[in-house]
C-alpha cells in the first residue's frame, strides 16, 4: 500500500474561505453591472479567466475592464475587487499546513489565480504576522504562471512531472468537484472539503489509511 507523501492544496475554498458574492458586489462597484455573469466560483472565463491562464497580465486586464466598464479603472480597483473573494484565512488552516511539513509532506499549492490576488497573498501581509503564503508552502503552481487551468488534466500533469510526484502518493486537497474529478482519472488522492469548512481534522483521515 502507497503512503501519502505528497499534498496539493487548493488556496481558495481550502486555505482561503472564499465569498464569490463579495467579489460580485465590488466589481459592481467598479462599476461591471453583468458581474455575477462574469465571475465564476471555481474556473473564470472571459476577460477574467485570461487573466487566469496567463494569457494577459495585470494592466492587459485592467484596459480590458476598463473598456467593458467604458471608464478607466485603476490597478488598486483592480485589487479590491479580486480581494473581495477572500471571506476569511482560517488560523487553523495555517497551523496544520505547518504542522504538515515539520511531519514531513511536502506541501505544494494548485491554484487557479491571478497576479491581483497572489500580490496580496505572497505578501507579508497575508497571515497577519508578517509571513506569506510562500512561507507555507514546498511549490507553487499557479494558472496564470502555467498557462493552464484547473480541471485540464494538463494542469496536474505538470505539477506531477516537475515536482516528479508519484499520483498513489498524492492527495489534492480542493473544494471544486471538477478538479477532484480530473485528479483522480489521473490516479492522484482526493479530498473535496466544502468552501470554508474545517479539514483540519478530516484530512489525517486521508493520511492515515
Amino acid at each position: 500500500m502507497n503512503k501519502i507523501k505528497n499534498l496539493l492544496f487548493d488556496l481558495g475554498g481550502v486555505i482561503i474561505t472564499l465569498d464569490q458574492p463579495q467579489a460580485v458586489r465590488r466589481f459592481k462597484e467598479i462599476g461591471l453591472v453583468d458581474a455575477e455573469e462574469r465571475l465564476d466560483p471555481y474556473t473564470q472565463s472571459g476577460l477574467f479567466g485570461a487573466l487566469e491562464k496567463g494569457e494577459i497580465d495585470a494592466e492587459q486586464f485592467r484596459a480590458g475592464l476598463s473598456d467593458i466598464i467604458g471608464h478607466e479603472v485603476t490597478m488598486e480597483q483592480c485589487l479590491y475587487g479580486w480581494k473581495g473573494y477572500v471571506a476569511d484565512l482560517p488560523a487553523r488552516n495555517l497551523v496544520t499546513l505547518r504542522s504538515l511539513r515539520d511531519e514531513g509532506y511536502r506541501i505544494v499549492l494548485v491554484s487557479n489565480t491571478n497576479p491581483f490576488l497572489m500580490s496580496w497573498a505572497l505578501s507579508d501581509e497575508f497571515d497577519g504576522n508578517g509571513h506569506s503564503l510562500a512561507d507555507y508552502m514546498d511549490a507553487m503552481y499557479m494558472s496564470y504562471k502555467c498557462g493552464v487551468m484547473k480541471p485540464e488534466e494538463s494542469f496536474f500533469r505538470h505539477v506531477l512531472e516537475k515536482e516528479n510526484l508519484r499520483p498513489e502518493e498524492t492527495l489534492l486537497i480542493d473544494d471544486g468537484p471538477r478538479n477532484i474529478e480530473s485528479a483522480a482519472r489521473l490516479g492522484l488522492n482526493t479530498f473535496c472539503p466544502e468552501n470554508g469548512a474545517d479539514w483540519t481534522s478530516e484530512i489525517y483521515k486521508y493520511l492515515n489509511k
